[in-house]
């Protein structure tokens, strides 16, 4: 992404700029003394409680806003925040164009439902434009980003605990060549990823912290580089054909480094015309996605770094790739608030242009089977799309607040939303509708 030089932290999170669920106009005239008794009812409107599916069902709202307490309806507020939501744009006037020239994909999918949001678990964002911020190792384990600490969440015991803390010193117990022995202090972690029993954090000034979960500590400190625009915007964990863990930083000094994950050694470094927002590589291993400052994309090799395609239609920078199981199909997510999804085989056009309602595409994640791909704008919408009607059907999951991340388990039985805003932040879970629900009781 690109950094007004001239202030070093303009592109962090000002809670004062984002939008939140309780936002100053609603809690005053919520809390108008001459209407409301005011401890009583703010106590009410924001004390923790948990939602479950079956509270939802009996009406419910599924993060617990108290909606008949309040002077405004649910729908008239969604009207409101669509209204009024700003979405950044590096372009101007990208999402307007593409307003005008495309139509959102017919709702009426319906394959995931609300299962639980509990309110325990507080992720933050500290960057405004990158949201990978929650990851699902399995259908109950969750590790995300809260204020300078990864966190572990367990949704069958309902228990917290911390990973790793970076407020202070973080150090590697192992010896690796390249490693920073001496560490890190006060790491301002900008991106996460946890896949492959390897958790990888990237800071803003180009560090990578890795730690095996199974392992005690720290294993890897690096800094990628020390160029003055460092910071790592994406991970992405993978195997090599060989069953190696390997992971990928995408940095903002135009380089994306490939790194072996058992001797933590930088096996390639390739270098692009602009900074790189993410990249994603495909499941043969042989092209790899590449999105950044540029309205256009890249496929490279692999191997060499040498652009093999480049593909063009989205009119602002894209900040989200990633690649069906098939090897043949991936799809980019932009400020233009569209995910463009392409075809290798032909890339003079998208296959399908899907448009959200507010904001940009920060995240897009491919269900492991290819039945399903989810595309997560930055607040408020998340929506899934089925691949077998070629993307022309999707369910949208309608709540409100910031999206710090979006995550599927990898059997694709639950997917894990991150919220963040100042009231109701929280987790949501939303487990894979059955045709045969019954059967869920004898797993």
């Amino acid at each position: 992404m690109s950094i007004d030089e001239g202030d070093e932290f303009d592109y962090m999170v000002d809670e004062d700029d984002m939008a939140n669920v309780m936002d100053d106009e609603m809690l005053e005239d919520a809390f108008d003394r001459d209407r409301l008794e005011a401890e009583d009812d703010y106590e009410l409107l924001t004390r923790v409680t948990d939602t479950s599916s079956a509270e939802a069902r009996r009406g419910k709202d599924i993060q617990g806003i108290p909606w008949d307490k309040l002077h405004i309806t649910r729908p008239n507020y969604r009207k409101t925040r669509i209204e009024q939501y700003k979405n950044y744009e590096n372009v101007p006037s990208s999402g307007d164009r593409m307003d005008k020239k495309c139509k959102q994909m017919e709702k009426g999918g319906n394959y995931y439902e609300f299962q639980y949001n509990t309110r325990l678990v507080k992720p933050t964002i500290l960057h405004f434009q990158l949201r990978n911020l929650v990851w699902a190792t399995s259908k109950h384990d969750v590790y995300f980003m809260s204020n300078s600490s990864v966190i572990h969440w367990s949704a069958t015991s309902c228990n917290l605990s911390e990973v790793l803390n970076f407020s202070g010193h973080v150090a590697p117990k192992e010896r690796h060549p390249g490693s920073l022995l001496e560490g890190f202090s006060r790491t301002q972690i900008s991106t996460l990823a946890v896949k492959d029993n390897l958790l990888v954090a990237g800071g803003f000034q180009g560090e990578l912290t890795c730690k095996v979960l199974d392992r005690p500590g720290v294993s890897f400190c690096t800094r990628t580089t020390f160029d003055d625009n460092a910071i790592t915007n994406a991970i992405d964990i993978f195997k090599d054909l060989s069953g190696n863990v390997r992971f990928m930083a995408s940095n903002n000094d135009s380089g994306i480094r490939e790194y072996d994950a058992e001797r933590f050694q930088l096996l390639n470094h390739f270098l692009f015309p602009w900074p790189v927002n993410h990249t994603s590589i495909n499941p043969d291993r042989k092209l790899v996605a590449v999105v950044g400052d540029c309205c256009d994309g890249l496929l490279v090799d692999s191997k060499n770094g040498k652009t093999v395609s480049t593909f063009s239609g989205h009119l602002d920078y894209s900040f989200a790739s990633a690649w069906h199981p098939d090897g043949m199909t991936f799809a980019t997510g932009n400020q233009d608030k569209t995910c463009r999804v392409w075809d290798v085989r032909n890339l003079s056009s998208s296959v399908a242009v899907l448009k959200g309602n507010l904001g940009a595409v920060r995240s897009i994640r491919y269900s492991s089977d290819g039945q399903f791909m989810i595309v997560a704008e930055p607040a408020d919408f998340v929506h899934i799309y089925s691949t077998k009607s070629d993307y022309k059907k999707r369910q949208e999951l309608d709540f409100f607040g910031e999206i710090s991340g979006v995550s599927l388990s990898p059997d694709d039985e639950s997917l894990f939303i991150g919220v963040w805003d100042r009231v109701y932040a929280s987790l949501l879970q939303y487990s894979m509708r059955h045709q045969f629900g019954y059967l869920n009781s004898l797993v």
